[in-house]
């Protein structure tokens, strides 16, 4: 399973590396991960499909 995140440094759609599913402060679902490209951290608000 790929999930695609936009990265903020590339300021493009990324595959995220190493997704971890998690929750917000206020309970809704988000995915972390890292950029391929520099490494940065990624988000995905949303449950992963």
């Amino acid at each position: 399973m790929t999930i695609e995140a936009y990265c903020m440094k590339c300021k493009e759609k990324q595959h995220m590396q190493n997704p971890v599913q998690g929750t917000t402060k206020n309970g809704k679902p988000i995915t972390k991960g890292t950029c391929p490209v520099c490494g940065s951290t990624i988000c995905r608000i949303g449950a992963a499909k």
